[in-house]
């Protein structure tokens, strides 16, 4: 945790839900009525074919809905894409960019993440903008370059912590089950915080909020977020389920 901000937990349902599924945002949302929001905010990003449901569920809790990931046209000739206006106009109020698997399998490369960052908050969006390396490069020693790389390239020069949060996601931890050690999130949250203070003046850059993903859930939620420079979670697979969710949330109230 780092002093003096309000922690975030985020959700990501990737390409899972349907109207079914709306139920788990119910109670997602009722959760946080029952005292959650006191320690954390909340907000789950779900498919765009559920977000405007999805905000119309929240808007009458404290949680937010966001979308997953987001064009950097406004409008145009894009079949199939989704541009940061109508995720707003769908009710999102943040937008996940760079992630991962964007990154892996469509060759989204640092520059295009900052310009889809930079299109959110054109429309308004606050930018959830995530970095991280793969199983390879920790292996050959990159893990800190390959952020470093990504802080610089990924993140515009603009950035506040009122536009822009940033989710370390270790590629190699993501959906495997396998998860860094409390040492190896401090390591890595500590140098991302170092890198954004050389990009955007340490003013900024301490009070933004760097979230942690990859394998987080309610057994391993009190170790990993109570580690230094660690201002939240990005949740993949344990948002889908409120029990999960909430219980990961609930982690702050066992934190020193």
């Amino acid at each position: 945790m780092t002093p003096g901000i309000r922690p975030l937990v985020a959700g990501n349902w990737k390409m899972n839900g349907t109207s079914a599924s709306l139920n788990e945002l119910r109670m997602i949302g009722n959760g946080f009525m029952s005292g959650l929001d006191a320690e954390t905010e909340a907000l789950v990003c779900v498919p765009a074919t559920l977000l405007s449901r999805a905000a119309e569920i929240l808007s009458r809790t404290p949680v937010r809905a966001g979308g997953e990931d987001c064009h950097i046209k406004e409008s145009g000739a894009f079949t199939g894409c989704v541009s940061a206006e109508m995720l707003k106009d769908a009710g999102a109020s943040h937008v996940i960019v760079g992630h991962s698997e964007c990154r892996e399998q469509r060759g989204e490369d640092d520059a295009t993440v900052q310009a889809k960052a930079s299109a959110a908050w054109r429309a308004g969006l606050v930018a959830i903008i995530c970095i991280g390396e793969t199983k390879a490069e920790r292996e050959a020693g990159a893990a800190l370059d390959v952020l470093s790389r990504q802080v610089a390239g990924s993140v515009p020069p603009s950035a506040t912590p009122a536009n822009t949060v940033i989710a370390y996601e270790p590629v190699w931890a993501i959906g495997t089950g396998l998860t860094p050690t409390a040492d190896d999130v401090a390591e890595a949250h500590a140098h991302i915080r170092e890198k954004l203070s050389e990009g955007l003046g340490a003013s900024a850059a301490g009070k933004i909020r760097i979230l942690y993903g990859g394998s987080v859930k309610p057994s391993n939620a009190v170790e990993l977020l109570g580690v230094k420079n660690v201002d939240g979670a990005l949740v993949g697979g344990a948002s889908l389920k409120a029990a999960d969710f909430l219980a990961i949330a609930e982690a702050y109230q066992n934190i020193a």
